[in-house]
């Protein structure tokens, strides 16, 4: 069967189309992606503005001509941070429904935490043993621990590359101070919210990061070896990531985009999204992880595939 994936997320809507069926691995077939940076349309009372619902919209009236071009049999639509948190996101949620038809799934941050290791447990198998993820969106940062296809623990930080970047990052390219302010900002909501949760979970077998954000970092500071399937493997050592993070932020963003890995989508945001990346894997005593291509859109295909 033919399924679309519709991902309303915080820096972009985008569908992934694949021919997939119960116990077979997701072939795609197609995409299509919109980049809106919904954070910078954020008001100060937390709500969308009306420029940022109208882009939403015709995002998703273009994301559905698409599918319905390529001949999809179901839609799976969800949203993240930047709707699950605006002030007007319900509004939002039933102007989308009326305009274009679409009924968005709006995802807690736990349920992405559990639905993006669901695909990691089934990119590296049941042999990975126990598995520590991140995952860095645009608006939140997502950590993961356990043995099964369920983790044990699962948090949703408010640290996003976009919503760090719109927070504490005014000026492009960043100060020193403030790229400070953010690592000791990530830090503190780090040992606070989520370090706790993770007491008595390891020591962990493999150490997985999935996203853009994550592979864009690994592409450009990270090696990359080819597997005996041929499929493409990448690792990401903490210590070149520290190393690239003080020259990411001497550049302004149509600069940053001239380097490997980093596309024009994610030039605004690679600073905060490296600062979070590199202060997550100091807490955790993390020296180098795997990058994983699957994420949170496939973990929603897969388990989609399951209850069939």
């Amino acid at each position: 069967m033919r399924l679309g994936v519709l991902d309303v997320g915080s820096n972009t809507v985008h569908l992934i189309v694949v021919d997939a069926h119960p116990g077979a691995r997701p072939v795609p077939a197609a995409e299509h992606k919109s980049v809106l940076r919904l954070m910078r349309y954020l008001q100060p009372d937390g709500a969308i503005s009306e420029e940022g619902v109208a882009a939403i919209v015709a995002a998703i009236a273009d994301a559905v001509a698409v599918a319905e071009r390529e001949g999809i049999e179901e839609l799976l639509p969800m949203a993240t941070s930047a709707l699950r948190e605006a002030a007007n996101g319900e509004s939002v949620l039933a102007r989308i429904q009326e305009e274009t038809g679409v009924e968005l799934r709006v995802l807690s941050g736990a349920d992405e935490g559990r639905l993006t290791f669901l695909a990691i447990r089934r990119w590296f198998g049941w042999s990975s043993g126990n598995i520590l993820l991140f995952d860095i969106g645009g608006g939140s940062l997502e950590i993961a621990a356990g043995r099964d296809e369920i983790p044990e623990v699962a948090v949703s930080l408010p640290l996003g590359a976009g919503r760090t970047t719109v927070q504490f990052f005014p000026t492009d390219p960043p100060t020193p101070e403030q790229m400070l302010e953010l690592r000791a900002h990530s830090r503190q909501v780090m040992r606070a919210d989520a370090l706790p949760l993770f007491e008595g979970t390891g020591p962990y077998d493999h150490v997985v990061g999935s996203s853009k954000t994550i592979r864009s970092l690994a592409r450009l500071a990270g090696s990359t070896s080819v597997g005996a399937a041929g499929e493409e493997r990448m690792t990401l050592k903490r210590a070149e990531l520290k190393d690239w993070i003080p020259r990411l932020g001497q550049l302004d963003a149509s600069a940053r985009q001239l380097l490997p890995g980093i596309t024009p989508d994610r030039t605004f945001q690679i600073v905060g999204g490296a600062i979070v990346l590199h202060s997550v894997m100091k807490l955790y005593d993390v020296e180098e992880l795997e990058v994983s291509p699957w994420a949170l859109r496939e973990g929603i295909l897969l388990r989609y595939l399951d209850s069939l």
